[in-house]
């Protein structure tokens, strides 16, 4: 458990030494802890250590460790792929969905947010390196996309989500978090009201943050080596 805290403690620090780097105030990006296949108890304990978000990809295994730490004030968020037969799930429990890559998934979403709970907080996620490996909309469908699932009632839209191919080279980590900021500086000129940006990792957390990440995903560097998960 150690391990956790300190992993939360280092990230905590690459984060606020980036934001003060480029200018940035440290409270503006929030670190979502990507606890995927991790047992309860070590969200508990992360929590515990002052972690209150927290990222979860496999839906069943999340929705079990959220009834276990319903005490814990946590905003959950889903970062994983979303199956159509999972949008209901995912709807009732979740705070953020920052994965959100057709409109036919938000629309069920929005019919499924139950109606006592607040609106669900969206990213759209853009596959900006053109890997058809990854999921994700080609930012030329952003804004049309964009414009549909604002008018969702019991969704809010809140901006973009990316995972880039992975490299070494912080020039080009730069470079891919430039446009994915760029695209949604585009949406925003065109009427969209948007305040978030999900990018950032472990790997090129700095490089994210210096393009303006408001929330950056990070799993091994605090949790350890993830393990085989539920799905």
């Amino acid at each position: 458990m150690t391990e956790i805290t300190q992993g939360i403690d280092n990230i905590r620090k690459r984060v606020t030494d980036s934001a003060l780097s480029c200018g940035r105030k440290p409270a503006e990006i929030k670190l979502i802890a990507v606890s995927k296949t991790r047992p309860a108890d070590d969200i508990r304990y992360a929590y515990d250590h002052g972690q209150k978000y927290f990222g979860e990809s496999y839906c069943q295994e999340a929705i079990e460790k959220i009834e276990e730490l319903k005490d814990c004030a946590i905003e959950w968020h889903f970062v994983g792929p979303i199956q159509s037969n999972k949008t209901r799930l995912i709807a009732s429990h979740f705070d953020w969905v920052h994965s959100v890559d057709r409109l036919k998934i938000a629309r069920r979403l929005n019919e499924q947010r139950p109606p006592h709970l607040p609106p669900l907080n969206i990213c759209l996620q853009v596959n900006i390196s053109g890997e058809s490996s990854k999921s994700g909309l080609h930012p030329d469908e952003l804004l049309a996309t964009a414009r549909s699932i604002s008018a969702l009632p019991r969704l809010r839209l809140r901006g973009l989500m990316a995972i880039p191919a992975r490299t070494n080279d912080t020039q080009q980590q730069l470079k891919t978090f430039t446009a994915i900021a760029t695209a949604q500086d585009q949406l925003i000129a065109q009427g969209l009201t948007l305040d978030s940006l999900s990018m950032g990792m472990s790997d090129d957390l700095e490089a994210a943050i210096m393009a303006g990440a408001t929330m950056v995903r990070v799993g091994s560097a605090i949790f350890g080596k993830r393990v085989m998960g539920k799905g």
